[in-house]
């Protein structure tokens, strides 16, 4: 078990981002990387979703889903940026799955959302703030920003995976930002308005 737990880890970021994440390349390269990840990030999540629904976690099943969907929009946004900065996203094979019980997942989950937290972006955003690259400047904080939520969410999921707790999920489609209830008035992150918000079911 812990060998799995540890392939699906290693599977959130590309190795070669994990081991030189504290010299980040140019802004060009860390969108690259970025772009990569989060591509492997839709799909591990759209994975996870399936497979804690035939486990019968409804809920965790909606929260990944929601994962997945943010991560995606956080693809997009790299994508943009890369072109914006005259590059072109590169063609990969996307990271294979390997089959594990949801708890399994949710621990992975928060182990690689963590990485991506602590070192990952906060690496990639400084060199971006450095070359005053506005549009990777955009897609690292939204990125860096939703993904702290990510963890959370996926810390109470961990904690509460014998309730089934019923919870809501909102992605929004303009940053990303993944909420389990409405704001009040404005997306907290990137400040657009609620109708940017979808419910995911």
């Amino acid at each position: 078990m812990k060998a799995i737990l540890r392939n699906v880890i290693l599977s959130f970021i590309p190795v070669a981002a994990i081991m030189n994440s504290a010299s980040a390349g140019t802004t060009l390269q860390n969108l690259a990387t970025a772009y990569q990840g989060e591509c492997n990030a839709a799909n591990r999540y759209e994975n996870f979703a399936r497979q804690a629904d035939a486990a019968g976690f409804t809920e965790i099943a909606r929260l990944f889903r929601g994962t997945a969907a943010s991560e995606a929009i956080h693809r997009d946004l790299d994508k943009r940026a890369i072109l914006k900065l005259g590059g072109q996203p590169g063609t990969f094979k996307l990271d294979e799955i390997t089959p594990a019980p949801t708890a399994e997942n949710l621990k992975a989950s928060i182990r690689g959302e963590s990485l991506e937290v602590d070192t990952l972006y906060p690496a990639f955003l400084a060199v971006a703030k450095a070359d005053n690259s506005k549009p990777a400047i955009r897609a690292f904080d939204y990125s860096l920003s939703a993904e702290k939520n990510h963890v959370d969410f996926f810390r109470q999921a961990l904690d509460q995976i014998d309730a089934k707790t019923p919870i809501t999920v909102y992605v929004c489609k303009d940053c990303g930002l993944l909420l389990t209830k409405l704001p009040d008035k404005k997306c907290p992150l990137c400040r657009e308005g609620l109708k940017e918000f979808k419910q995911i079911k």
